[in-house]
């Protein structure tokens, strides 16, 4: 295992060897501080980005303020923005965020001091849609958008739509993927001119660099399809270019659907084999989730359906994991760290119903809820 990705470990939790046996000593819970290289989050709560088509032109505004500061003011430990569009052409649709140009940091910037104010750590999910790319909002329904109603061309690894009827994407030639690879260059150092103290790299839900990764999606017959090891090329050199830019202070974690849940498609065991290349790579957290990469997949959605690849590419990748996807209590949370299902939980819909969802976990954890003072010191005046 590479230097940056032990060093990682042993800064959590002592070496590598006390690592796996820290990983189920019953005092590291759903509260305890963790930290990842040099950044150490408040507890092991998480907000998954989630996409809020609210953007115009790429530009974060006050929706964006309020919708992240709230979970920040409301207790989690690692804020995450949503999916930023390293490239125009990038987005899922007209309402993403973006970092392809620096007054886009500028917004952000905003953002990301309000979070930090509160305690927690900001982090950006850096993304390509890919062939999912340029459709409209899913409140007005999710299609895509023809070049007449304001869409683009997109871009895959081979020319396969995502749905039946859908255009044929363009198959990126050698210049395209090295340019795909130069704007998450290029957006790493945008979002670290923010401020943002984590960075993650999105490589699942069926958008580009899943769609490299998966055989369904990738039919190129160069050497970034075909076998195992050619498939993982891009993400791979994309980890290695945004490590350059990340200081080895700041932790990078790559989001991954660990199956693409269809016969034939990507697998839980080549999800341990890309997670031991990031690792090796400097990459310090796999976020586990699944799916996405088809319209028709038959996935068995029940509660925390995914931790279970979250422990399996923890254990036989040894490398730190986050899991997300139908956690809703704050035992269960608990148990997935308790248990060392994982290191983080990323709650997503659960944020969205209850923004001070983790004051309410600290208090069903007999833990101290971490109120802004603001509203701290009137909860202690009514409790006397």
């Amino acid at each position: 295992m590479a230097e940056p990705h032990r060093d990682s470990r042993e800064r959590a939790h002592g070496s590598v060897t006390d690592a796996v046996h820290d990983f189920d000593v019953p005092e590291i819970d759903l509260l305890s501080p963790i930290e990842i290289r040099g950044v150490t989050l408040r507890s092991r709560v998480a907000m998954s980005p989630m996409c809020q088509y609210s953007a115009r032109e790429g530009l974060a505004n006050d929706w964006h303020l309020v919708h992240l500061g709230s979970r920040a003011a409301g207790g989690v430990a690692l804020v995450m923005v949503e999916a930023t569009a390293v490239t125009r052409e990038g987005r899922i649709t007209p309402g993403d965020l973006g970092l392809w140009e620096d007054e886009q940091l500028r917004a952000l910037g905003r953002i990301v001091r309000f979070v930090h104010e509160q305690g927690a750590v900001a982090g950006i999910q850096l993304a390509h849609a890919g062939r999912k790319a340029s459709c409209d909002v899913p409140w007005k329904g999710g299609a895509r958008l023809g070049l007449q109603q304001g869409g683009w061309a997109v871009v895959a690894p081979s020319p396969i739509p995502f749905a039946d009827g859908d255009p044929s994407p363009l198959p990126l030639d050698a210049a395209g993927i090295e340019g795909i690879k130069a704007a998450f260059e290029a957006a790493a150092l945008r979002a670290l001119a923010a401020g943002f103290r984590v960075f993650e790299i999105h490589a699942a839900h069926g958008y580009l660099l899943h769609e490299f990764l998966s055989p369904l999606a990738n039919q190129r017959d160069d050497e970034y399809g075909g076998s195992l090891v050619n498939r993982m090329r891009l993400v791979l050199e994309v980890a290695e270019r945004v490590r350059r830019i990340v200081p080895e202070s700041l932790p990078l974690f790559v989001r991954i659907s660990a199956t693409d849940w269809v016969e034939g498609g990507w697998g839980a065991d080549d999800s341990v084999a890309l997670a031991r290349q990031l690792g090796e790579r400097g990459v310090d957290l796999i976020d586990v989730s699944s799916g996405g990469l088809v319209p028709k997949a038959t996935i068995p959605v029940t509660k925390g359906y995914q931790v279970p690849f979250a422990r399996k590419i923890r254990e036989e990748a040894e490398i730190f994991t986050g899991a997300v996807g139908m956690i809703c209590e704050p035992e269960q949370a608990d148990r997935i760290i308790t248990s060392g299902d994982a290191d983080l939980v990323f709650l997503a819909r659960e944020l969205l119903r209850e923004p001070y969802w983790a004051q309410k976990a600290a208090r069903a954890l007999d833990g101290e809820p971490r109120w802004p003072i603001q509203y701290g010191y009137a909860l202690k005046r009514r409790q006397k």
